[in-house]
């Protein structure tokens, strides 16, 4: 999780986007705990209630369940929940804006997946050049 904080909002809903966020990017997942209350607080230097006002929100959008005693768990259905919700968010808020955008640029549809398939293959070239070079650093410790 990222450590910075923004003022656009407060950071026990800053708390709760970034859990979403880990949900649906797979690193939670459905049945896992959540971090616990204590080391969430200390590690972002937060203080444990506003943690605790995060994650009662997830627990008040049924995406959490308490389980007294052992913490707090994703629910099966999350990310499928997650997914829909946020799915309607961004066509309901940021794609009016997103596509404004385009149409003040004028940009055609095959820019834009050109564009889209640039910054994939650029990012998968730089993982190949980041495990040839480790190849190369193995090779050169074996001698």
């Amino acid at each position: 999780m990222d450590r910075e904080w923004n003022d656009s909002q407060p950071i026990y809903r800053q708390l709760r986007d970034r859990m979403v966020a880990m949900i649906l990017d797979g690193v939670l997942k459905e049945g896992d705990p959540l971090p616990s209350v204590r080391n969430v607080a200390a590690e972002y230097r937060v203080n444990p209630l506003t943690v605790l006002k995060g994650y009662q929100q997830l627990v008040d959008e049924g995406l959490v369940e308490t389980r007294r005693g052992l913490g707090m768990f994703i629910n099966a259905g999350a990310r499928g929940l997650l997914l829909q919700g946020e799915r309607q968010k961004f066509l309901g808020e940021e794609w009016p804006r997103v596509y404004a955008t385009i149409q003040r640029l004028g940009l055609k549809p095959e820019e834009l997946l050109d564009g889209a398939n640039h910054r994939a293959s650029s990012g998968a070239g730089s993982k190949a050049l980041a495990s040839k070079a480790k190849e190369k650093e193995k090779k050169e410790e074996e001698r």
